[in-house]
């Protein structure tokens, strides 16, 4: 464990997530982290000193929360590239959205030990970001929404080992972190908070689901935008987070709630996404900043790499310079919308904002959320 916080933010990546993929017609036969990664350097943002490898999390530090049995029958389909109807069925591994690939144990465990290498060099304070990290859906004993392990759960209970009592999630994912709220449901160390869109998969995280008072929900409309984004964060979020004075915030930034992305109808810009983890930051002495969902190539690298660019306070760039350019120009994106991008998606990291009026469901979620239990 480490006994001194880090003086830089850092960012916790591996060159496991440049050549893994899902299969080629997978939602996550997407380029992500290694863009991200790449924009940051390019853009002269990541020197050495804050860039660390991840480490593999060993099957008994997965066990800390996963099944040893499923975490067998994850590293045996991994070793022979075939499942078993009867482990299909009774864990999840080797359907459509959780396929057999070459890195289908590596993969996760490389990303579950980045965030709790994340946790334990925060044990004195920091800001360490993960974008690998964010695999919410991840349930104990199965696989579950592309997400094997769930690398959130594994982090936080990092940070209880280390005797933390009051930890905080915040989800921005377009999908409910229901693996995240179920594993601490009734868990009064730690609080989920978790803006989705409303009838989305996995069908959770209505307003009154509270999880014996340890959860938060605000399933937003469709059309969720920038302004509506902010509101929720100055009347709900930020008061919750005041409220229950957190030693360590966790905060999974998937990027599906952006307007571009396929997999959701929410209609945020990546400004959004800035402004959330620029005003959670002094809120806490710990800060995990995780990646999670997002399957436009473009607009994920854009938005993670502003991120990064937030908890460390530099100054985003009206136009990228070349070198950024190339790299996005590079990428190759399969969907209807990737045949003809549009030139920001090339030249630019912040997206124009999305602004609208606050709906009247936004302003009852805000109050609703706000209601003791």
């Amino acid at each position: 464990m480490a006994s001194v916080a880090p003086t830089i933010p850092l960012l916790i990546g591996s060159d496991i997530y440049r050549f893994s993929t899902y299969g080629p017609t997978h939602p996550l036969a997407v380029p992500r982290v290694s863009t991200t990664i790449d924009l940051c350097r390019a853009l002269g943002w990541l020197p050495d000193a804050a860039y660390r490898d991840s480490p593999m999390a060993t099957l008994a530090a997965l066990g800390r929360f996963h099944d040893p049995a499923y975490l067998a029958a994850l590293l045996q389909a991994e070793r022979s590239g075939i499942v078993s109807p009867e482990d299909r069925e009774r864990y999840r591994i080797g359907t459509d959205n959780n396929p057999v690939y070459p890195e289908m144990f590596r993969r996760p465990a490389t990303s579950a030990g980045g965030v709790m290498l994340a946790a334990d060099l925060t044990a004195e304070g920091g800001i360490i970001h993960v974008p690998g990290g964010g695999t919410h859906h991840g349930r104990a004993d199965r696989a579950s929404g592309f997400c094997y392990v769930n690398d959130c759960v594994l982090g936080i209970l990092t940070w209880l080992d280390q005797g933390l009592d009051r930890v905080l999630y915040l989800d921005l994912d377009a999908h409910h972190g229901d693996g995240v709220q179920d594993a601490f449901a009734g868990e009064p160390r730690v609080l989920t908070v978790s803006i989705h869109e409303a009838g989305r998969w996995p069908h959770t995280g209505k307003a009154e689901d509270r999880a014996f008072g340890s959860a938060r929900n605000l399933p937003v409309p469709a059309g969720y935008h920038d302004t509506e984004a902010r509101f929720l964060l100055q009347e709900a979020v930020l008061p919750l987070i005041q409220r229950f004075r957190p030693q360590a915030i966790m905060m999974q930034c998937g990027a599906d709630s952006l307007e571009e992305d396929p997999l959701a109808r929410l209609s945020l810009s990546n400004n959004a996404y800035w402004a959330a983890v620029a005003a959670v930051l002094p809120m806490s002495p710990r800060l995990i900043l995780l990646g999670g969902g997002g399957y436009n190539p473009f607009t994920v690298a854009r938005c993670w790499a502003g991120i990064w660019a937030t908890a460390n306070g530099f100054q985003i760039p009206e136009i990228l310079p070349s070198e950024a350019e190339t790299i996005l120009r590079r990428l190759v994106y399969n969907r209807a919308a990737g045949r003809n991008p549009p030139a920001h998606w090339m030249t630019t990291l912040a997206d124009p904002p999305r602004e609208g009026p606050v709906r009247a469901e936004i302003r009852q979620l805000a109050a609703v959320t706000l209601q003791e239990t």
